[in-house]
């Protein structure tokens, strides 16, 4: 009777951490936005049970055509230095971010009164308990915490460093494919980011 009392302790110990150990990924809500770039589509689901407000308010700049012809870059995590001739050229870590720039700044084309008053909104940090890993959307800030306006970052790698620190509000959930494509564009380095020449020609709700 012992013998088995502790085989069901020790079994119930491996399940709890075996558990324990699985990430957290909540329900993707049925909303769906493809962003069209001339590197290919990515589409994107939503947690709103996670971050509601992030998720209402990404939707309103979409429905407003905030995104259009805005564009991506990516940030650097981390760097070595390759000399050619006389300048010091930086290589990218590819495995970080590809970072939506904030509409505000970020478009092409000139805003209207009403897509310029959605976007110059921010959202409360809607921080949770999801991982920051491949495919993963999460808002971007500044040092206020409740700051997060329209620019959000697509996850190339894991980065766990960020759990915690940003609100994640949704995944990739199809165009991983394009994601890799946008790792290889050609850039151009302006200070901790680098500028890729693709830009988001369209979005669409499906």
């Amino acid at each position: 009777m012992e013998k088995t009392k502790n085989a069901l302790i020790v079994t119930l110990y491996m399940f709890i951490t075996l558990t324990s150990a699985i990430p957290y990924e909540p329900e993707l809500g049925s909303a769906r936005i493809v962003f069209q770039t001339n590197y290919g589509d990515v589409e994107f689901g939503f947690y709103p049970s996670v971050a509601p407000k992030t998720v209402e308010h990404i939707f309103k700049l979409v429905r407003l055509g905030c995104y259009n012809t805005n564009h991506f870059f990516r940030r650097l995590l981390t760097c070595k230095m390759v000399m050619s001739e006389n300048y010091h050229l930086r290589q990218v870590d590819k495995g970080f971010v590809a970072q939506v720039a904030d509409v505000v700044g970020g478009r092409a084309a000139p805003m209207n009164a009403e897509q310029r008053m959605e976007a110059e909104k921010t959202v409360i940090g809607e921080f949770s308990e999801v991982k920051h890993v491949r495919g993963i959307l999460s808002m971007g800030r500044y040092n206020d915490p409740d700051s997060a306006s329209s620019s959000f970052s697509i996850l190339l790698g894991d980065a766990p460093h960020l759990d915690g620190q940003y609100a994640v509000f949704g995944k990739v959930t199809k165009g991983d494919e394009t994601l890799m494509k946008l790792e290889e564009v050609p850039t151009r380095e302006e200070g901790i980011f680098v500028m890729p020449e693709s830009v988001i020609a369209s979005v669409m709700i499906p």
